[in-house]
């Protein structure tokens, strides 16, 4: 029997009614001494009302109660509350359309456990309508392991789910039973003592479900009343709903088709990592339409439900046209999708010009211009459209004039709309694929060409880095929204999570995101290379605004990497260069390996759940999707990126005279000890370099300061587990002090921060205010005199145009004469010029840190080479010699920068080296890649084979089953990583004349000899 397969409706019915029977007597009993008319009125619910109803409302007598008394006021009142406590509310209703969509709506700002409601068969005796019972409780449970554990299951309970289950779902995992029944009986006991075992087990069943299928399970079966009239099932389960208004939203998916909900039964789950919402909802159509699967009502719903991932009920732009009949729900997800992509690629340039509320108010207000954005973008990537290519050019001429003749005669505002409209107009031409169409999608993903960036006009990307990316991919959905840009065909680099909770964080981020994607995407390109991959990053920005507690905060960023994760793979799982998803219509036409990296808000588990969706979804380069896995090269735990930035410092004081193995130096730090860059970079001078004296650093949780420096034992404790703020104060010294950020008390209208500080007599405390705490973190992060500044954490370009000059004292002396750039663009490329000139030595973060994504690499080689168990085998040989490049590359690097400022008798910036090298190897690399790719059977012979092992760890050439391997790489990737090897050994060890398709051979052989 399948998954839809029904127990017998004939004993479920007997079981169901003699139940029922049982507690109306029970209630019948109770109400002996009441009035006549309240006993009819109860013996008609017994009559009328499913047996489900007297089941589950059993214990709310109180309810049945005030029920059968005031039944004969429903005529003439809009609602009966027949109980209302804090944590429940259950109302009487006549049945009428939209009648449960405006219970929810009164309470759209409740967190709703659990909602029943239960028509009578029967109009009420006097009434046309039936009667109409809401109950809704508020009363979400907070879940961990010790509450888990401390659950008592009824007897016999598992026993009869599990004989319900193995009848009606054999499909389910039955390993999970026993956990999934504890955790329904920790979140709602109530609901387990008084529901059926079928009804439990359909619950647990669509749990399981809706895990399995990433998040979103949507089902119809036929099913029966309990006067064997047929009905219609629909069973709909959400992993991570929002908290507030989600059902309310589904209620008017119901009432916008026409679709009536005769019964439903809506449980709330909190798994302590996930919440679940599990709905049964049994439906007819209002019109008499048919709903099964072949229909367009069935379709219509499905695509309207699962787009509640991607549509919040409470936004403008879902009153505009959702409320007033213009669109429908997917189409209104798109506008707010339009609507991201627009402010974001304009506020980077004008933020006050393009307000995400200027922006919004454009679309809002000119509905007939969005109706023909929409209409040719359908005509585009609609895969069941004709896609005209005459209509096409047609179509896009007349909304190119429709736009551009745009006149209200407000000439500013007119001038700022069209602008607006024409960049939604380049997304919707220059978009190469998209997954709109694919009906179980989580996110929205719209892969672009660049050129449409040069369509926007100069002044919009004058103040981004020079160079065209190779591609851009702009994500949606309800939960943020970002960008992945990359430089090169095969491309790698960090995924990062902007969480934002305020509305200022939310604004501020969105209006950088873009440039912050961009400038980021460019470093990491002159960073990569030295790999086989050219640089990119992957941005979103979180709306966290609604979040409350941390655990909704953490439960909201893991449903939008999930989202993203699923709509990135929708988008670029590809099949002999074509997309695999049938629904996506594909205008690129090629295999497109991209490569992640963990980076700001991606935790562990995340990792692993990305690499096995890519191996589930069959993505090119499988679980090389993402690198630092656990059965990877983790950067935490190998300090990898620290590794080269470490180096590059002592390498870079050496050079300057600093004699750091001599002589005490001070440091100072941005990013704190549980930091993987900051911690391990912590971790590697308090181990490898005693002289190294850390007296600041700035954390997000708070700051310290050590004049004498601080005491290596305890902020040893601290690297890689704990921030700043449990550094013991008992281990300062005289003059030291930590302020915490998160630490404060209410003084009237002003929030102080608690700020220990250490004094000759001892700790003192002290609460300071937000201004003080603020000019506390400039001066740690600026004004701090030390040796050595070694930026590994923060927000890019902290360190900008207009505030460069905070770095040097009265006198012109810098608080620091040598900084390392740890953190990704912590300085802006002016703000780099400007300290250099005035006799800062700068060594930028396309030099410091790149060891990071080169471990990376290597990590994604040993995806392709060996199974996870041979790399478990040799890890440690594996990640020996992937260290020992590692130490390679920093030093090839920071010796040819330093030796070109000395050929230049110091002329030159070391930044300006540092670009220049990076250049050099990537523009040989271009080269390099189209004469292997053009000429592929150059890379079968000895020479390049030998060029290939050379760039790998030694682990690979030494094994004959490993290098057979390594000559059954795709070519693609053969091609890069040659390209790589010979760009980068022509760089660092010179010697190379002549033409590039002479001269390779002979150089190989004089070079690798």
């Amino acid at each position: 029997m399948n998954g839809s397969a029904l127990l017998s409706a004939d004993s479920l019915n007997n079981r169901n009614h003699t139940a029922a029977a049982i507690s109306h007597k029970r209630l019948m009993k109770e109400m002996g001494g009441d009035s006549q008319n309240a006993l009819e009125n109860l013996q008609w619910l017994h009559q009328n009302m499913p047996p489900y109803f007297f089941i589950t409302m059993r214990d709310e007598k109180r309810a049945l109660k005030n029920l059968a008394w005031t039944m004969s006021q429903l005529a003439c009142q809009r609602r009966v509350v027949l109980d209302d406590q804090p944590d429940k509310l259950i109302l009487a209703r006549l049945d009428r359309p939209g009648s449960l969509y405006d219970t929810l709506m009164d309470l759209r700002h409740r967190s709703v456990s659990y909602a029943e409601m239960n028509h009578s068969v029967m109009p009420l005796p006097g009434s046309k309508n039936r009667l109409e019972i809401q109950r809704l409780e508020f009363d979400l449970k907070k879940v961990d392991q010790e509450a888990q554990a401390r659950v008592k299951l009824p007897p016999c309970l598992k026993k009869t789910v599990s004989a319900a289950m193995r009848e009606a779902y054999p499909d389910f995992d039955f390993s999970e039973l026993t956990g999934l029944l504890n955790l329904l009986m920790l979140n709602n006991p109530a609901y387990v003592q008084v529901s059926p075992p079928e009804r439990l087990a359909r619950g647990l069943w669509m749990y399981q479900q809706a895990v399995q299928r990433e998040g979103l399970f949507f089902h119809m079966e036929k099913s029966a009343d309990a006067a064997g009239n047929p009905e219609n099932r629909l069973v709909f389960s959400v992993l991570d709903p929002p908290e507030f208004g989600f059902l309310a939203q589904i209620s008017e998916i119901f009432r916008r088709l026409d679709v009536g909900i005769r019964r439903l039964y809506c449980l709330s789950l909190n798994t302590g990592d996930h919440t679940a919402m599990l709905g049964s909802f049994y439906v007819a159509a209002r019109n008499g339409q048919a709903l099964g699967p072949s229909s367009t009502l069935y379709q219509e719903l499905k695509s309207e439900l699962y787009n509640t991932r991607l549509l919040s009920n409470s936004c403008r732009v879902y009153e505009r046209f959702i409320g007033q009949s213009i669109m429908n729900g997917e189409e209104t997800a798109l506008v707010n999708a339009f609507i991201a992509f627009c402010h974001t690629s304009l506020a980077h340039w004008q933020p006050d010009r393009f307000d995400r509320e200027v922006v919004k108010n454009a679309f809002c207000a000119h509905p007939e211009i969005v109706r023909g954005l929409i209409d040719l973008f359908r005509q585009r990537f609609d895969p069941e459209g004709p896609r005209d290519q005459a209509s096409w050019e047609s179509g896009l001429e007349s909304m190119e004039q429709t736009i551009g003749e745009y006149n209200t005669g407000h000439r500013n505002l007119d001038e700022v709309r069209r602008t607006i409209f024409q960049t939604c107009l380049l997304l919707v031409k220059h978009t190469l694929k998209t997954n709109f169409f694919v009906q179980e999608k989580q996110a929205l993903a719209f892969r672009l060409d660049p050129r449409y960036l040069t369509e926007m006009g100069p002044d919009c990307c004058a103040e981004l880095p020079s160079g065209k990316p190779f591609r851009i991919t702009f994500f949606f959905t309800r939960e943020g929204f970002g960008y992945h840009i990359g430089f090169s065909d095969i491309a790698r680099g960090g995924w990062r999570t902007i969480i934002s909770t305020t509305e200022d964080e939310y604004s501020t981020n969105s209006e950088s995101l873009f440039r912050e994607t961009f400038v980021l995407a460019h470093t990491q390109h002159l960073k990569n290379k030295d790999i086989y991959e050219g640089g990119s990053k992957l941005v979103l920005v979180m709306d966290g605004r609604h979040c409350g507690a941390p655990s909704e905060v953490n439960r909201t960023l893991l449903g939008l990497q999930r989202a993203v994760t699923n709509s990135f793979l929708d988008l670029f799982t590809t099949q002999n260069g074509g997309v695999v998803n049938s629904r996506i219509v594909d205008y690129y036409g090629d295999d497109e390996p991209i490569e992640l990296g963990p980076d700001e808000n991606m935790g562990d588990n995340m990792i692993e759940y990305i690499a096995r969706q890519s191996v589930r979804r069959g993505y090119v380069l499988g679980a090389g999707l993402i690198s630092s896995k656990r059965r990877g090269i983790n950067h935490k735990e190998y300090g990898v990126t620290s590794l080269g930035v470490v180096k590059t410092a002592i390498m870079a004081m050496t050079e300057m005279g600093f004699e750091p193995g001599r002589r005490p130096f001070k440091v100072r730090f941005t990013g704190g000890p549980g930091g993987d860059v900051a911690g391990n970079a912590m971790r590697r001078l308090i181990d490898n370099h005693p002289m190294a004296k850390i007296v600041g650093v700035v954390d997000g949780p708070g700051i310290l300061h050590d004049p004498v420096g601080v005491d290596p034992g305890e902020l040893r404790r601290l690297t890689l587990r704990y921030d700043i703020t449990a550094f013991d104060p008992q281990k300062l010294n005289p003059g030291g002090y930590i302020a915490y950020k998160h630490d404060l008390r209410q003084d009237n209208l002003r929030k102080l921060h608690r700020m220990v500080v250490r004094t000759q007599e001892g700790l003192e405390e002290k609460w300071i205010t937000a201004d003080e705490y603020q000019r506390h973190v400039g001066e740690l992060t600026f004004a701090l005199k030390c040796d050595l500044f070694l930026p590994c954490g923060g927000r890019p370009e902290t360190v900008d145009d207009r505030n460069w000059s905070w770095m040097f004292d009265r006198q012109g002396v810098p608080s620091a004469p040598l900084i390392v750039e740890g953190a990704n663009s912590f300085l802006t490329p002016k703000a780099r010029v400007e300290l250099q000139k005035k006799g800062v030595t700068i060594l930028r973060d396309a030099t410091a840190n790149k060891c990071g994504v080169i471990a990376s690499s290597y990590e994604i080689i040993a995806n392709l080479l060996m199974t996870d168990r041979e790399f478990e085998l040799h890890k440690e040989q594996y990640v020996k010699d992937v260290l020992t490049i590692l130490e390679r590359r920093a030093g090839e690097e920071t010796s040819l920068i330093f030796k070109r400022w000395r050929d230049s008798k110091g002329s030159r910036l070391f930044t300006e080296i540092s670009s220049e090298i990076s250049n050099e190897i990537n523009d040989r690399y271009a080269e390099l890649f189209e004469l292997f790719h053009h000429q592929p059977e150059l890379v079968t012979r000895p020479i390049y084979r030998k060029a290939i092992l050379n760039h790998l760890p030694a682990l690979i050439g030494s094994q004959k089953k490993y290098r057979a391997r390594a000559s059954q790489i795709p070519l693609k990737i053969k091609c890069a990583i040659l390209a790589s090897e010979i760009a980068s050994l022509i760089a660092y060890q010179g010697g190379w004349e002549g033409d590039l398709g002479s001269r390779v051979g002979a150089y190989l052989k004089a070079t690798l000899a």
